[in-house]
């Protein structure tokens, strides 16, 4: 006779008297050294109960075994069931939120942003008719079947392309057969994919590219910056594709250098200025592109040339150890922006380092600023878009400063 195997009992935790005042704040996450009591060992995508010391319902997550971040928080406060209107009204909630943000003019933008939408360690983004799915934690596998269906009836893509991060892809691979590009609903790439962004058009390496295959995050500082390059000579630096140069031809830059140390990168940004040479202000604008590493070159060409430098470095922390030499290259590297500028430029410098603050980061860059012994005048400060929202400490990672750097007075006649 065949027996059936008894279910296993709800996987239950409790934890430190410190994690329940957390948990109760809204915090999205539950890590492996806060856990005192597990009642069994539980297995990637699980969902675990966390109650407090009275044994009451504090949250109900997404267990991970081989993260530090064990839990990721899908309900708080009360217990709820997760059905199917559950994660359909989840998924909707934050389609609602950017529907009015886009039109036909920007087809690229990110529909969840992870624990800031309520879909803790999962990003998807949208490129045009392609989906890209990028997870953070191995939890979401186990039920890759049940999201691709979720998406596909809510926004019937072409094809859905799966992206891991780095540290997951070795897990994926052994234990579900799951590699980083591949496709997992539609028929296969021949290139990048095209998209819009503010009717400029980009492409996008969804399967190989850096985050998801494009920087969507920085669209409304592109945007700035396109208003502020009529006639400047623009330099780029750390550019990637092209995404802030692009904008500022068409905002009607003189000339335009693009600096990286990546040659693929640079190919990327000639590519994505062919697309775009219908638009006369960018077939006009001269476009140079440079590969070297950015912090050489500025500081082996001093003479001021520029009326526009824009610094978008990587992250210079990736982890809390490495915050105070990242803050210590940011200042670096914004005093030889300011010294690349000419009398009456303007420097966008941005952060993407998560450990370092936004009150540290401008704190830094004012200081570059006040040394630098140039009279400016701060045009504004900006953080992560509103398709990016950032509703919990460690979400907020996007950083940007504008500053003018007056000319200096007219120097006085003999009358």
């Amino acid at each position: 006779m065949v027996t059936t195997p008894e279910p296993l009992p709800r996987l239950r935790l409790r934890v430190s008297a410190a994690a329940e005042t957390s948990l109760r704040s809204g915090h999205p996450w539950l890590f492996a050294d806060s856990i005192r009591d597990q009642n069994r060992p539980g297995s990637p995508g699980e969902l675990a109960v966390v109650y407090d010391r009275r044994n009451r319902f504090l949250a109900l997550g997404l267990f991970d075994p081989e993260s530090p971040i064990r839990l990721r928080v899908l309900e708080a406060g009360k217990p709820r069931k997760l059905d199917a209107a559950w994660w359909q009204e989840r998924l909707e909630r934050a389609c609602a939120l950017r529907r009015p943000l886009f039109d036909d003019q920007t087809t690229g933008f990110r529909w969840l942003h992870g624990e800031n939408d309520g879909w803790p360690g999962l990003v998807l983004d949208r490129y045009a008719d392609t989906l890209v799915l990028k997870l953070y934690t191995l939890a979401w596998l186990p039920r890759l079947s049940h999201l691709l269906d979720l998406f596909r009836a809510q926004f019937r893509p072409a094809r859905i392309v799966l992206r891991l991060s780095r540290n997951l892809q070795p897990a994926a691979l052994q234990h579900f057969s799951r590699s980083d590009g591949d496709i997992l609903v539609g028929p296969p790439l021949e290139g990048p994919v095209l998209f819009h962004e503010s009717g400029l058009l980009f492409e996008a390496d969804v399967i190989r590219g850096q985050k998801t295959g494009f920087f969507l995050d920085q669209r409304e500082n592109r945007r700035q910056i396109e208003s502020l390059a009529r006639g400047r000579r623009v330099l780029n630096a750390f550019s990637f594709s092209g995404g802030f140069s692009l904008y500022a031809a068409r905002g009607g830059a003189a000339a335009l250098t693009d600096l990286d140390i990546s040659a693929h990168a640079l190919e990327g940004a000639r590519r994505n200025f062919a697309l775009n040479q219908s638009h006369p202000l960018v077939s006009a604008c001269a476009h140079h592109c440079v590969q070297a590493d950015a912090f050489d070159w500025l500081s082996q060409n001093p003479s001021p040339r520029f009326d526009l430098v824009i610094l978008d470095p990587p992250s210079l922390a990736r982890r809390e150890a490495e915050r105070a030499g990242a803050i210590r290259a940011y200042q670096r590297l914004a005093a030889l922006g300011i010294r690349a500028l000419a009398p009456g430029g303007i420097l966008l410098a941005c952060s993407c380092s998560a450990h370092v603050s936004a009150p540290e980061f401008f704190q830094t860059i004012r200081r570059a600023a006040a040394q630098s012994g140039r009279p400016s005048l701060e045009l504004g400060t900006a953080t992560e878009p509103p398709d990016h929202p950032a509703t919990f400490p460690e979400a907020h990672y996007l950083k940007a400063i504008f500053l003018h750097f007056e000319p200096p007075p007219p120097s006085e006649g003999p009358f």
